[in-house]
Protein backbone atom coordinates (compact mmCIF):
# COMPACT_ATOMS: atom_id res chain seq x y z
CA UNK A 1 0.00 0.00 0.00
CA UNK A 2 1.27 3.46 -0.95
CA UNK A 3 1.88 5.75 2.07
CA UNK A 4 -0.73 8.47 2.47
CA UNK A 5 0.44 11.84 1.17
CA UNK A 6 0.62 14.56 3.87
CA UNK A 7 -2.03 17.30 3.83
CA UNK A 8 -0.45 20.31 2.14
CA UNK A 9 -1.26 23.52 4.05
CA UNK A 10 -0.76 27.21 3.28
CA UNK A 11 -0.62 29.44 6.38
CA UNK A 12 -1.79 33.05 5.88
CA UNK A 13 -1.30 35.65 8.63
CA UNK A 14 0.12 39.17 8.64
CA UNK A 15 2.19 38.46 11.77
CA UNK A 16 5.52 36.70 11.23
CA UNK A 17 5.40 35.44 14.83
CA UNK A 18 1.96 33.89 14.35
CA UNK A 19 2.99 32.36 11.03
CA UNK A 20 5.91 30.66 12.79
CA UNK A 21 3.72 29.41 15.66
CA UNK A 22 1.13 28.00 13.26
CA UNK A 23 3.72 26.41 10.97
CA UNK A 24 5.51 24.69 13.84
CA UNK A 25 2.26 23.67 15.51
CA UNK A 26 0.80 22.15 12.35
CA UNK A 27 3.94 20.25 11.35
CA UNK A 28 4.00 18.60 14.77
CA UNK A 29 1.51 16.23 13.15
CA UNK A 30 3.23 13.99 10.61
CA UNK A 31 0.08 13.98 8.48
CA UNK A 32 0.41 17.73 7.85
CA UNK A 33 2.99 19.53 5.72
CA UNK A 34 3.11 23.34 5.65
CA UNK A 35 4.13 24.03 2.06
CA UNK A 36 4.16 27.80 2.38
CA UNK A 37 3.26 30.89 4.40
CA UNK A 38 1.85 34.21 3.22
CA UNK A 39 1.63 37.63 4.88
CA UNK A 40 -1.51 38.91 3.11
CA UNK A 41 -4.22 38.02 0.59
CA UNK A 42 -2.16 39.04 -2.45
CA UNK A 43 0.81 36.94 -1.38
CA UNK A 44 -1.60 34.07 -0.62
CA UNK A 45 -3.24 34.31 -4.05
CA UNK A 46 0.10 33.87 -5.78
CA UNK A 47 1.10 30.96 -3.54
CA UNK A 48 -2.23 29.17 -4.02
CA UNK A 49 -1.68 29.19 -7.78
CA UNK A 50 1.93 28.06 -7.44
CA UNK A 51 1.68 25.54 -4.58
CA UNK A 52 -1.87 24.16 -4.97
CA UNK A 53 -2.37 23.51 -1.23
CA UNK A 54 -5.03 21.12 0.08
CA UNK A 55 -6.06 23.47 2.91
CA UNK A 56 -5.42 27.10 3.84
CA UNK A 57 -5.45 28.64 7.30
CA UNK A 58 -6.47 32.28 7.07
CA UNK A 59 -6.30 35.24 9.43
CA UNK A 60 -9.30 37.56 9.34
CA UNK A 61 -7.66 40.91 10.05
CA UNK A 62 -4.93 41.61 7.48
CA UNK A 63 -3.68 44.75 5.71
CA UNK A 64 -4.78 45.66 2.16
CA UNK A 65 -7.57 43.02 2.07
CA UNK A 66 -9.15 41.26 5.04
CA UNK A 67 -9.79 37.53 5.13
CA UNK A 68 -13.52 37.76 4.45
CA UNK A 69 -13.11 39.88 1.31
CA UNK A 70 -10.37 37.51 0.15
CA UNK A 71 -12.69 34.52 0.62
CA UNK A 72 -15.50 36.20 -1.31
CA UNK A 73 -13.17 36.68 -4.25
CA UNK A 74 -11.34 33.37 -3.96
CA UNK A 75 -14.09 30.78 -3.53
CA UNK A 76 -16.02 31.34 -6.81
CA UNK A 77 -12.77 31.17 -8.78
CA UNK A 78 -10.63 28.70 -6.85
CA UNK A 79 -12.62 26.75 -4.20
CA UNK A 80 -10.28 25.69 -1.40
CA UNK A 81 -10.99 24.34 2.10
CA UNK A 82 -10.20 27.17 4.51
CA UNK A 83 -9.92 27.19 8.31
CA UNK A 84 -10.13 30.69 9.78
CA UNK A 85 -7.97 31.76 12.73
CA UNK A 86 -10.29 34.16 14.53
CA UNK A 87 -10.38 36.66 17.33
CA UNK A 88 -12.83 36.09 20.20
CA UNK A 89 -13.75 39.78 20.38
CA UNK A 90 -17.32 40.75 19.53
CA UNK A 91 -16.16 42.14 16.18
CA UNK A 92 -14.05 39.05 15.58
CA UNK A 93 -16.99 36.73 16.26
CA UNK A 94 -19.24 38.59 13.81
CA UNK A 95 -16.52 38.61 11.16
CA UNK A 96 -15.97 34.88 11.67
CA UNK A 97 -19.64 34.27 10.88
CA UNK A 98 -19.21 36.34 7.72
CA UNK A 99 -16.22 34.18 6.78
CA UNK A 100 -18.20 30.98 7.24
CA UNK A 101 -20.95 32.43 5.06
CA UNK A 102 -18.31 33.34 2.46
CA UNK A 103 -17.05 29.77 2.24
CA UNK A 104 -14.72 28.96 5.16
CA UNK A 105 -15.10 25.36 6.33
CA UNK A 106 -14.43 26.04 10.02
CA UNK A 107 -12.51 28.24 12.44
CA UNK A 108 -10.39 28.19 15.56
CA UNK A 109 -10.33 31.00 18.10
CA UNK A 110 -7.04 32.65 18.95
CA UNK A 111 -6.16 32.52 22.64
CA UNK A 112 -6.67 35.71 24.61
CA UNK A 113 -3.87 38.19 25.25
CA UNK A 114 -2.40 37.97 21.76
CA UNK A 115 -1.68 34.24 21.91
CA UNK A 116 0.05 34.32 25.29
CA UNK A 117 -2.17 31.59 26.74
CA UNK A 118 -3.91 28.55 25.40
CA UNK A 119 -1.64 28.15 22.37
CA UNK A 120 -1.23 24.39 22.74
CA UNK A 121 -4.98 23.86 22.98
CA UNK A 122 -5.59 26.05 19.94
CA UNK A 123 -2.93 24.24 17.91
CA UNK A 124 -4.40 20.83 18.78
CA UNK A 125 -7.80 22.06 17.61
CA UNK A 126 -6.29 23.57 14.47
CA UNK A 127 -4.55 20.30 13.55
CA UNK A 128 -7.83 18.43 13.94
CA UNK A 129 -9.80 20.93 11.90
CA UNK A 130 -7.20 21.06 9.12
CA UNK A 131 -7.48 17.27 8.79
CA UNK A 132 -11.26 17.51 8.66
CA UNK A 133 -11.09 20.38 6.16
CA UNK A 134 -8.89 18.29 3.87
CA UNK A 135 -11.93 16.00 3.32
CA UNK A 136 -14.39 18.86 2.74
CA UNK A 137 -16.40 19.30 -0.43
CA UNK A 138 -16.25 22.98 -1.43
CA UNK A 139 -16.75 22.56 -5.19
CA UNK A 140 -20.26 24.03 -5.02
CA UNK A 141 -18.77 27.49 -4.35
CA UNK A 142 -17.73 27.64 -8.02
CA UNK A 143 -21.39 27.44 -9.07
CA UNK A 144 -23.82 30.32 -8.62
CA UNK A 145 -26.43 29.05 -6.17
CA UNK A 146 -30.03 30.22 -6.04
CA UNK A 147 -32.05 28.68 -3.24
CA UNK A 148 -35.81 28.43 -3.68
CA UNK A 149 -37.83 30.76 -1.49
CA UNK A 150 -40.26 28.25 -0.01
CA UNK A 151 -42.13 30.27 2.68
CA UNK A 152 -45.17 28.09 2.03
CA UNK A 153 -48.35 28.81 3.97
CA UNK A 154 -49.60 25.67 5.71
CA UNK A 155 -51.63 24.44 8.65
CA UNK A 156 -49.14 22.93 11.06
CA UNK A 157 -49.68 20.00 13.43
CA UNK A 158 -50.16 21.14 17.00
CA UNK A 159 -47.25 20.14 19.23
CA UNK A 160 -44.70 19.59 16.46
CA UNK A 161 -41.06 20.32 17.27
CA UNK A 162 -38.11 20.38 14.86
CA UNK A 163 -34.58 19.65 16.14
CA UNK A 164 -31.58 20.32 13.89
CA UNK A 165 -27.99 19.17 14.39
CA UNK A 166 -24.91 20.15 12.39
CA UNK A 167 -21.15 20.52 12.61
CA UNK A 168 -18.52 21.35 9.97
CA UNK A 169 -20.19 23.40 7.23
CA UNK A 170 -23.37 23.62 9.25
CA UNK A 171 -23.63 27.37 9.73
CA UNK A 172 -24.42 28.00 6.07
CA UNK A 173 -26.57 24.85 5.82
CA UNK A 174 -28.71 25.90 8.79
CA UNK A 175 -29.05 29.39 7.37
CA UNK A 176 -30.20 27.94 4.03
CA UNK A 177 -32.92 25.91 5.76
CA UNK A 178 -34.22 28.66 8.06
CA UNK A 179 -34.37 31.23 5.25
CA UNK A 180 -37.04 29.14 3.52
CA UNK A 181 -39.36 28.57 6.49
CA UNK A 182 -42.49 30.69 7.12
CA UNK A 183 -42.70 32.96 10.19
CA UNK A 184 -45.37 30.80 11.87
CA UNK A 185 -43.37 27.55 11.54
CA UNK A 186 -43.33 25.18 14.57
CA UNK A 187 -40.58 25.60 17.19
CA UNK A 188 -37.00 24.79 16.16
CA UNK A 189 -34.08 23.87 18.43
CA UNK A 190 -30.58 23.87 16.92
CA UNK A 191 -27.29 22.34 17.99
CA UNK A 192 -24.35 23.58 15.91
CA UNK A 193 -20.93 22.50 17.18
CA UNK A 194 -19.41 25.85 18.11
CA UNK A 195 -17.52 27.36 21.07
CA UNK A 196 -19.11 29.58 23.73
CA UNK A 197 -19.84 33.19 22.73
CA UNK A 198 -19.85 32.36 19.02
CA UNK A 199 -23.30 30.74 19.24
CA UNK A 200 -24.90 33.99 20.38
CA UNK A 201 -23.41 35.81 17.39
CA UNK A 202 -24.50 32.98 15.10
CA UNK A 203 -28.07 33.19 16.40
CA UNK A 204 -28.13 36.97 15.90
CA UNK A 205 -27.01 36.64 12.27
CA UNK A 206 -29.58 33.90 11.62
CA UNK A 207 -32.22 36.21 13.04
CA UNK A 208 -31.27 38.85 10.46
CA UNK A 209 -31.71 36.40 7.56
CA UNK A 210 -34.62 34.21 8.66
CA UNK A 211 -38.38 34.85 8.80
CA UNK A 212 -38.25 33.10 12.21
CA UNK A 213 -37.21 34.84 15.41
CA UNK A 214 -33.83 33.32 16.25
CA UNK A 215 -31.89 33.70 19.50
CA UNK A 216 -29.48 31.80 21.70
CA UNK A 217 -31.38 29.61 24.13
CA UNK A 218 -31.57 30.10 27.87
CA UNK A 219 -32.25 27.50 30.52
CA UNK A 220 -36.02 27.01 30.76
CA UNK A 221 -36.78 28.79 27.47
CA UNK A 222 -40.16 27.79 26.03
CA UNK A 223 -40.16 26.39 22.49
CA UNK A 224 -42.75 28.58 20.76
CA UNK A 225 -44.00 28.58 17.15
CA UNK A 226 -42.22 31.08 14.96
CA UNK A 227 -39.03 30.83 17.04
CA UNK A 228 -35.72 29.02 16.60
CA UNK A 229 -33.36 28.60 19.55
CA UNK A 230 -29.62 27.92 19.20
CA UNK A 231 -28.01 25.86 21.97
CA UNK A 232 -25.21 27.82 23.65
CA UNK A 233 -21.65 26.65 23.13
CA UNK A 234 -20.31 24.73 26.12
CA UNK A 235 -23.77 23.70 27.42
CA UNK A 236 -25.72 20.49 26.84
CA UNK A 237 -29.43 20.99 26.20
CA UNK A 238 -32.47 18.74 26.46
CA UNK A 239 -36.10 19.07 25.38
CA UNK A 240 -38.53 18.54 28.26
CA UNK A 241 -42.31 18.80 28.62
CA UNK A 242 -43.61 21.36 31.08
CA UNK A 243 -47.21 22.49 31.63
CA UNK A 244 -48.42 21.55 28.17
CA UNK A 245 -45.43 23.12 26.44
CA UNK A 246 -41.92 22.05 25.57
CA UNK A 247 -38.93 23.79 27.10
CA UNK A 248 -35.15 23.76 26.88
CA UNK A 249 -33.39 22.36 29.93
CA UNK A 250 -29.67 22.76 30.51
CA UNK A 251 -28.00 19.41 31.16
CA UNK A 252 -24.44 20.12 32.25
CA UNK A 253 -21.15 20.78 30.52
CA UNK A 254 -19.69 17.29 30.15
CA UNK A 255 -18.85 16.44 26.55
CA UNK A 256 -20.76 13.67 24.78
CA UNK A 257 -19.28 12.25 21.56
CA UNK A 258 -16.55 14.85 22.08
CA UNK A 259 -19.00 17.76 21.88
CA UNK A 260 -20.82 20.20 24.14
CA UNK A 261 -23.50 20.80 23.05
CA UNK A 262 -24.07 17.36 21.57
CA UNK A 263 -26.67 16.64 18.91
CA UNK A 264 -27.34 13.21 20.40
CA UNK A 265 -28.18 14.65 23.84
CA UNK A 266 -30.71 17.02 22.29
CA UNK A 267 -32.23 14.38 19.99
CA UNK A 268 -32.46 11.63 22.61
CA UNK A 269 -34.43 13.97 24.86
CA UNK A 270 -36.64 15.16 21.99
CA UNK A 271 -37.46 11.56 21.04
CA UNK A 272 -38.54 10.86 24.62
CA UNK A 273 -40.44 14.11 25.23
CA UNK A 274 -42.05 14.75 21.84
CA UNK A 275 -42.22 11.31 20.21
CA UNK A 276 -44.12 11.07 16.94
CA UNK A 277 -44.54 14.86 16.68
CA UNK A 278 -40.76 15.37 16.58
CA UNK A 279 -38.89 15.97 13.31
CA UNK A 280 -35.14 15.41 13.49
CA UNK A 281 -32.71 16.90 10.97
CA UNK A 282 -29.03 16.04 10.63
CA UNK A 283 -26.89 18.22 8.40
CA UNK A 284 -23.26 18.32 7.29
CA UNK A 285 -20.55 17.48 9.80
CA UNK A 286 -17.66 15.18 10.71
CA UNK A 287 -18.14 12.21 13.03
CA UNK A 288 -21.21 10.40 14.31
CA UNK A 289 -22.81 12.84 16.77
CA UNK A 290 -26.55 12.80 16.13
CA UNK A 291 -26.70 9.43 14.36
CA UNK A 292 -28.10 7.52 17.35
CA UNK A 293 -30.27 10.45 18.36
CA UNK A 294 -31.85 10.59 14.92
CA UNK A 295 -32.48 6.85 15.12
CA UNK A 296 -34.18 7.34 18.51
CA UNK A 297 -36.53 9.93 16.98
CA UNK A 298 -37.41 7.54 14.15
CA UNK A 299 -37.99 4.67 16.60
CA UNK A 300 -40.29 6.94 18.64
CA UNK A 301 -42.47 7.46 15.55
CA UNK A 302 -41.05 10.83 14.54
CA UNK A 303 -39.79 11.86 11.12
CA UNK A 304 -36.09 12.12 10.26
CA UNK A 305 -34.26 13.99 7.50
CA UNK A 306 -30.57 13.92 6.54
CA UNK A 307 -28.64 16.13 4.14
CA UNK A 308 -27.34 14.33 1.07
CA UNK A 309 -23.68 13.73 0.26
CA UNK A 310 -23.52 16.00 -2.80
CA UNK A 311 -24.42 19.17 -0.85
CA UNK A 312 -22.67 18.31 2.44
CA UNK A 313 -19.36 20.01 3.12
CA UNK A 314 -18.44 16.92 5.16
CA UNK A 315 -20.67 13.86 4.73
CA UNK A 316 -19.93 12.28 8.11
CA UNK A 317 -22.84 12.71 10.50
CA UNK A 318 -25.59 12.18 7.87
CA UNK A 319 -23.80 9.10 6.54
CA UNK A 320 -23.52 7.57 10.01
CA UNK A 321 -27.21 8.20 10.66
CA UNK A 322 -28.15 6.52 7.39
CA UNK A 323 -25.86 3.56 8.20
CA UNK A 324 -27.62 2.86 11.52
CA UNK A 325 -31.08 3.11 9.98
CA UNK A 326 -32.01 6.49 11.41
CA UNK A 327 -33.05 8.31 8.22
CA UNK A 328 -36.49 8.55 6.60
CA UNK A 329 -35.61 11.14 3.94
CA UNK A 330 -32.31 12.13 2.30
CA UNK A 331 -32.49 15.59 0.72
CA UNK A 332 -30.11 18.15 -0.84
CA UNK A 333 -29.78 21.18 1.39
CA UNK A 334 -31.99 23.34 -0.85
CA UNK A 335 -34.88 20.87 -0.37
CA UNK A 336 -34.61 20.24 3.37
CA UNK A 337 -37.01 23.11 4.23
CA UNK A 338 -39.56 21.77 1.74
CA UNK A 339 -39.35 18.35 3.42
CA UNK A 340 -39.81 19.94 6.85
CA UNK A 341 -42.93 21.74 5.68
CA UNK A 342 -44.34 18.45 4.35
CA UNK A 343 -43.48 16.68 7.61
CA UNK A 344 -45.20 19.12 9.99
CA UNK A 345 -48.19 20.18 7.87
CA UNK A 346 -51.72 18.93 8.42
CA UNK A 347 -52.68 16.78 5.44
Amino acid sequence: MMPRRPIRVLVVDDSAVVRTILREGLTADERIEVVGTARDAFDARDQIVRLRPDVMTLDIEMPRMDGVDFLRRLMPQFPLPVVMVSSTSEHGRATTMDALQAGAVDFVAKPNRAMSTGVDRMLRELRTKVKIASTANVAHWKVERAWPQTHRTSRFRQGSIVVIGASTGGTEAIRTVLMQLPPDFPPVLIVQHMPPRFTKTFASLLNDDSPLRVRESEDGAVLNPGCALVAPGGQQVRVVGRGGSFCVQYAGTKKVNGHCPSVDVMMWSAAKAVGRDCVGVLLTGMGADGARGLLAIRQAGGTTVAQDEATSVVYGMPREAYAVGGVDFVRPIERVAEQLLDSVSVN
